[in-house]
């Protein structure tokens, strides 16, 4: 929580308070008021008018922001390029442009890339079949042994079981791209509740799909990921019970859910680093796919665990693919019993820092990066995560109008780095997925308690140490040019006339680093 009161104590007693929860980052406001000539419910209604600016007929603070950056963020991810660098396209994948006016798919970004095979009315007869129009797309290809992640929705089979030879040849040509014998199909969702989808139209790929296998990932639904958040605000403010600790902690599910999430993304990245293409869904692939493939994609692929890649990521797997930032956070919006908000971006971002406890070298960004990004999910300083699909964005002039939260975070890439970073191009990373090695992210939940003293600051230890690496790195520098003029020195005296023959040679320094 946040105090803002009287610094003078003697006048405490003179003052009312207004307390405010922030439910987002566990804040909670306290705003101080003399008595006399000042009217609580003035401050209220200024404060409510702009914190839900949509709500009021007012426009989202990024619209207003003026703030200016040498870098622009909103060039950091570029479709096109981020497939070339994967190796696409190739003689089995295409990069497809059906979806250039949201006509198949308005959840889905207007560069695709699909079967080599399919055609486009392929896709468009798939697309009737797929919640909300989200066909199965290629997220990301393994270099070697050509295996692929795949995303999508579930397929509207119903109550009636009715199944789709478009469909179901479709994921056949997925399967047939890099020879796999069986597509594993991971269902993020408990399999009771894909049952139950039938209900509503929707469902899950049966026997007829006979060269697929189906795994069901037993990941929760939003509504119970947001229940589980709102108990772990009760444990983390305004007290922590230290005799209670442990069993307030487990009541929460919240470290059960982040294990659940990282165990279907290590069996993702095994199945593709083996050699297997997977396809992943939920119900409509916007919340529970993005944590499945993009933490997947994170373990498999060092590109996404640098700075830069991971806004790459971000943008690729969650902004572009449609996750509903609007819907979820409620930006701007003052119905925050909204059944939509979950905290479904929060717990990926728990997932990443879980990875970087576990793999301190294999990550270039450090923690107070995920601060940073969380902090601005809910801000609306910036654009980037405004609506709830790239055609809302492009309706409302995000690009145009708005700042990118790259653009902040790229103009002082230092304090985001990682001075414990070494690259390993090819290692793939499998943390443990075990309530063991799981913990509570105290810097990010419990940060604003006042009771909570956190005693040696990971970034001020991070600039020391970033501090030192270029202090070494000047002192190399200076000891190799002194090197190189010993060097010349050395060879033009042997060169003179009269040079001594018995001089013996220098030994000159070298430095570990």
């Amino acid at each position: 929580t946040k105090n803002i009161h009287s610094d003078k104590q003697q006048h405490a007693e003179q003052m009312k308070y207004k307390r405010i929860l922030c439910l987002q980052d566990m804040r909670n406001l306290r705003f101080a008021l003399k008595q006399e000539g000042h009217s609580r419910r003035d401050l209220f209604e200024l404060l409510f008018r702009y914190a839900f600016p949509l709500s009021h007929g007012s426009p989202l603070f990024a619209y207003l922001n003026q703030e200016k950056f040498p870098e622009n963020g909103w060039s950091i991810y570029k479709p096109v390029e981020e497939f070339r660098r994967q190796g696409l396209p190739n003689n089995k994948w295409r990069i497809t442009f059906i979806n250039k006016n949201y006509e198949l798919c308005d959840t889905y970004p207007t560069v695709l890339a699909v079967p080599f095979k399919s055609t486009e009315e392929d896709l468009k007869r798939v697309a009737a079949f797929r919640s909300r129009g989200r066909i199965p797309v290629l997220s990301w290809i393994h270099r070697e042994n050509k295996a692929v992640i795949v995303r999508c929705s579930q397929p509207l089979v119903g109550m009636s079981g009715k199944r789709n030879k478009d469909d179901e040849r479709y994921l056949d040509l997925i399967r047939e791209a890099n020879d796999t014998t069986k597509l594993t199909i991971y269902d993020a969702r408990p399999s009771v509740n894909a049952v139950a989808n039938k209900a509503t139209g929707g469902g899950y790929e049966g026997d007829e799909y006979q060269n697929a296998d189906l795994v069901f990932l037993d990941i929760q639904n939003i509504h119970v990921m947001r229940e589980s958040l709102k108990k772990l605000k009760d444990i983390v403010y305004p007290t922590v019970e230290e005799s209670h600790w442990l069993s307030s902690l487990e009541s929460t599910h919240w470290l059960e859910h982040i294990k659940l999430v990282l165990s279907g993304a290590i069996q993702v990245a095994d199945k593709v680093s083996g050699g297997h293409s997977v396809v992943v869904h939920c119900s409509d692939g916007w919340d529970r796919t993005a944590q499945l493939t993009s933490l997947a994609m994170l373990m498999l692929d060092s590109h996404f665990r640098t700075l830069r890649g991971l806004q790459v990521l971000i943008e690729k797997e969650w902004i572009s693919f449609g996750h509903k930032f609007a819907s979820r956070i409620g930006h701007g919006d003052k119905n925050h019993t909204d059944q939509d908000r979950s905290p479904i971006f929060v717990q990926f971002i728990d997932c990443v820092w879980q990875m970087t406890k576990q793999f301190p070298t294999a990550f270039e960004f450090n923690e107070n990066l995920l601060l940073t990004i969380l902090d601005h999910l809910y801000s609306c300083r910036f654009g980037t995560f405004l609506y709830n699909c790239e055609s809302a964005r492009d309706q409302n002039e995000v690009r145009t109008k708005t700042l990118s939260l790259w653009s902040l975070v790229n103009s002082k890439m230092e304090i985001y780095l990682n001075p414990f970073y070494t690259p390993e191009s090819g290692r793939v990373l499998y943390p443990v997925a075990s309530m063991r090695h799981l913990e509570l992210w105290v810097t990010y939940y419990i940060r604003w308690n006042p009771r909570i003293q956190h005693q040696s600051p990971v970034e001020q230890r991070y600039r020391e140490l970033l501090a030192l690496r270029d202090e070494y790195l000047k002192k190399l520098e200076q000891l190799q040019m002194s090197d190189s003029s010993s060097t010349s020195s050395d060879l033009a005296n042997s060169s003179a006339p009269n040079a001594a023959s018995s001089t013996p040679p220098k030994k000159y320094l070298r430095t570990p680093l």
